[in-house]
């Protein structure tokens, strides 16, 4: 559902993602991780349409700043940046507007409801926090039943019960097929769902699992993600090292 190849972005000299490539299939629940600064989102926000880059992406079997592509495609950002005249509903009706959904309102009202943001419906974008803005996002995102979703470090800024309903929304979009992303710096946030893990550094992936092979191998993957991403520190590294052993 989701191919990307040879990905590079460069901004001047500085380059942000190398030579990226990796698929995932439909129903699959990929994880981009690594620390601040490894590309991470960058290589979501060219997958996104967002940036200019060499290489191929394709949604769906389109390239990926198609229509075609851009109507089968779910992105929430790390930041979010609702409008902000437009009240939490208004956002719905915009979205619902834009890519001509019909019967959309049951589905809004659900998820605005699975959110917690039913009595914020007339509240304007400006005036939410960040942790309700980032809930507009994933709002807006899934209200056009996407069959690809990005999303962007989506769990920093969401209470608890807004963690644990959109856990339980990514296991429902796992089941309908939908091909899903996620950033994230933080492994144990995603570790009870990913099916393909990428590991970044420096603007390139420098391991690559399946959590079917790591099931049957025992891998521990913290010490792999530590080992990868603290290389460029010598003194960490060895530090961790002769703590295990």
């Amino acid at each position: 559902m989701l191919n990307v190849s040879h990905l590079t972005k460069k901004y001047n000299r500085f380059v942000a993602n190398n030579n990226m490539s990796f698929m995932v299939n439909e129903g699959e629940i990929a994880v981009l991780a690594g620390p601040n600064g490894a590309g991470k989102s960058t290589a979501i926000k060219c997958i996104a349409g967002l940036l200019r880059f060499e290489g191929e992406i394709e949604i769906g079997g389109y390239n990926n700043k198609s229509l075609e592509a851009k109507r089968i495609l779910g992105y929430v950002p790390e930041i979010p940046a609702p409008f902000e005249l437009l009240t939490v509903w208004e956002h719905m009706e915009f979205i619902a507007r834009a890519y001509r959904l019909s019967q959309w309102q049951e589905r809004a009202e659900e998820l605005i409801r699975r959110m917690e943001l039913t009595d914020k419906k007339e509240k304007l974008g400006k005036e939410l926090s960040k942790g309700m803005q980032q809930k507009i996002s994933i709002c807006c995102a899934l209200l056009i039943e996407p069959k690809v979703v990005l999303f962007d470090e989506p769990f920093v800024g969401l209470d608890p019960h807004a963690i644990k309903e959109l856990k339980a929304m990514l296991f429902e979009l796992k089941s309908k097929g939908v091909t899903i992303i996620i950033s994230t710096h933080m492994l144990d946030s995603v570790e009870e769902f990913w099916d393909k893990l990428l590991i970044m550094m420096n603007g390139c992936i420098e391991a690559e699992r399946e959590r079917r092979f790591v099931e049957k191998t025992g891998e521990n993957l913290e010490e792999l993600f530590f080992k990868i991403t603290e290389k460029d520190n010598p003194q960490k590294t060895s530090s961790k090292s002769e703590g295990d052993g």
